[in-house]
């Protein structure tokens, strides 16, 4: 039987360490097992409470497939997801239990992340009764407090979601993971099926969010200006790997991968001509064959003999207190 922290551990809240995250492929006529997907390959990171790690990256550089599995919504296929100190890679399904409480999750699509068929008072209410938390009396008023808090009005309480916009919907998405007041959230790209005008009121929301009631934030999307105005720390993924890792007034002003500076560089933007820029070339290989050495380094324009044969692994670049974390051989 686990029983529940209250939640004042020494160390970070979240400290991911080595994590691997691989989809078997079967084929023949015994359907063994004959390849892996490495969708999440080696990944280490810290995160502590009140704090945002923004992850970028293309579509299928494996940000989702972490957020997930640090949630314990896929399974960990190798390393530790120690969360306030206990490691929930290692959990059964009935150990994890009272841990579901503390980790929510913000969906990325609005329209197909809320039941058709049930109003916002229930979608509200369903995690509170799930955890048995609070009587059946103060569960509607809890509801309407979570209305309020993301800016929404208690008389929509009857309302079904097709009733909202997606501005509203993805607000109803993230009363709902606050509901159990959680310690951290994942956030999987909670603004990219929203207009900018309203992707805006969302982000402020969630950085008042974490200041005022301190949660965590694993914000993951592709839109590096997104992630620029939510986060503390960046970890940048290619192939189910990170990259570099910092904190994000460093990793923005000097990035130091070539793939960090490609990503940057591909921002559209007033000033400077687009000769000045490198721009990627080529796809993002298949994790289901990685090449060897330095995954970038078939796209790399500062690639070196090295980088075909050896993997670099993160290290620090402007000294040990800095934070600023590279995987390149050119440091």
């Amino acid at each position: 039987m686990v029983t529940l922290p209250p939640g004042a551990g020494t160390g970070p809240l979240l400290d991911v360490r080595g994590l691997r995250t691989y989809f078997p492929v079967r084929g023949g006529l015994l359907h063994r097992v004959v390849a892996q997907v490495r969708a999440v390959d080696d990944v280490s990171f810290t995160l502590d409470q009140g704090t945002t790690l923004g992850l970028v990256g293309e579509s299928g550089c494996g940000k989702s497939t972490l957020g997930r599995t640090v949630l314990r919504l896929r399974p960990a296929t190798a390393g530790q997801i120690l969360f306030d100190g206990t490691d929930l890679a290692r959990l059964s399904p009935r150990e994890l239990e009272p841990w579901r409480r503390r980790m929510q999750l913000v969906f990325q699509d609005p329209y197909a992340s809320l039941s058709p068929r049930r109003t916002v008072g229930q979608t509200l209410r369903e995690p509170l009764d799930h955890h048995g938390i609070g009587t059946p009396t103060s569960r509607r008023d809890r509801v309407a407090e979570l209305l309020d808090v993301v800016g929404l009005s208690p008389a929509v309480l009857d309302r079904y979601p097709h009733e909202f916009s997606g501005g509203q919907r993805q607000r109803v998405g993230i009363a709902r993971a606050l509901a159990v007041d959680p310690d951290l959230i994942v956030a999987d790209e909670p603004v990219s099926a929203l207009d900018v005008s309203v992707q805006s009121q969302v982000l402020n929301l969630i950085r008042r969010l974490q200041v005022e009631r301190g949660i965590a934030f694993l914000f993951i999307s592709h839109d590096l200006a997104v992630v620029q105005h939510v986060s503390d720390q960046v970890g940048v993924m290619y192939l189910g790997r990170l990259v570099e890792l910092g904190p994000a007034r460093r990793v923005y002003s000097t990035p130091r991968h070539p793939y960090t500076q490609a990503l940057l560089a591909a921002v559209p933007r007033v000033e400077g001509s687009p000769a000045d820029r490198v721009l990627l070339q080529g796809e993002v290989p298949s994790p289901l064959r990685p090449p060897p050495g330095c995954a970038f380094h078939a796209r790399c324009p500062r690639v070196m003999e090295v980088c075909r044969h050896e993997a670099p692994v993160l290290k620090d670049v402007d000294g040990p207190g800095a934070g600023h974390r590279v995987a390149c051989h050119l440091y």
